[in-house]
């Protein structure tokens, strides 16, 4: 007569204390989707425990200092010439004032998150 339950392909061994262990991956393997999903995570994580350096605050600092050129290049009417030196002027104070802003604040939010992880160890 055939059989009517499949039998187990792999053996489940017990341990001393009686636990049974499943020898290597006993689930189905990750889809696409799930593989992406779990290394966006990881690259995440791995971004934020990163310590923050001036480098990075004086390449966002200088980006914000575009951005405020040419929307001061865009939107100022001048009475008397060019725009383009009030513009140009406002841009580079605003990298001197946001690069140890943002460097301190990107610290700040860098200690507190590692405080967090440190007290989630514990």
């Amino acid at each position: 007569m055939a059989q009517t339950k499949r039998k187990r392909q792999t053996k489940h061994r017990g341990n001393a204390a009686g636990v049974v262990e499943a020898r290597g991956r006993t689930g189905r393997p990750p889809s696409a989707d799930e593989k992406k999903r779990q290394t966006r995570e990881q690259t995440r994580e791995a971004r934020l425990r990163r310590r923050p350096t001036w480098k990075g605050a004086f390449l966002r600092a200088l980006l914000a200092g575009g951005f405020m050129f040419i929307f001061l290049l865009v939107t100022q009417h001048p009475k008397h010439g060019s725009s383009l030196p009030p513009a140009l002027y406002f841009a580079v104070i605003a990298v001197v004032l946001y690069t140890p802003g943002g460097f301190y604040v990107e610290m700040f939010l860098w200690r507190r998150r590692m405080a967090k992880l440190e007290r989630a160890k514990r």
